[in-house]
């Protein structure tokens, strides 16, 4: 199982990496995207995956002994997940903004002024 999630961790990170650089807003956005969930599924697997074991030490026990599943990076990746969301709506509109303004998806048509676009 581990193997198939550091698999799918590269697999995110190339494709991430790819449409970041690329020339297109969409596409920066989607590798924006594409690396933040490589990024939380980085944290889940670094916090140990183990099948039907609770993080819970029982009240008769001192020490757990027992291998157990770490709640600390499963916590940290809900958070990500929603401020993810929280960015990427927030992402969206601002590009929808941006396009309704310049009619243009190109990155490079934003650091042109106006007065050297007439002039080409």
């Amino acid at each position: 199982m581990e193997l198939v999630l550091v698999i799918l961790i590269g697999i995110f990170y190339a494709a991430g990496v790819f449409l970041v650089l690329r020339r297109s807003m969409v596409r920066l956005l989607l590798g924006i995207i594409l690396l933040s969930n490589g990024t939380n599924i980085l944290i889940f697997l670094l916090g140990y995956l183990v099948k039907g074991k609770p993080p819970v030490i029982p009240k008769d026990l001192q020490v757990f002994q027992d291998i157990y599943a770490d709640p600390v990076p499963q916590a940290l990746i809900l958070t990500a997940i929603v401020i993810s969301f929280g960015l990427t709506a927030f992402a969206i509109v601002l590009l929808k903004r941006v396009y309704a303004l310049i009619d243009s998806d190109d990155l490079d048509s934003l650091n042109t002024p106006e007065e050297e676009e007439e002039d080409l």
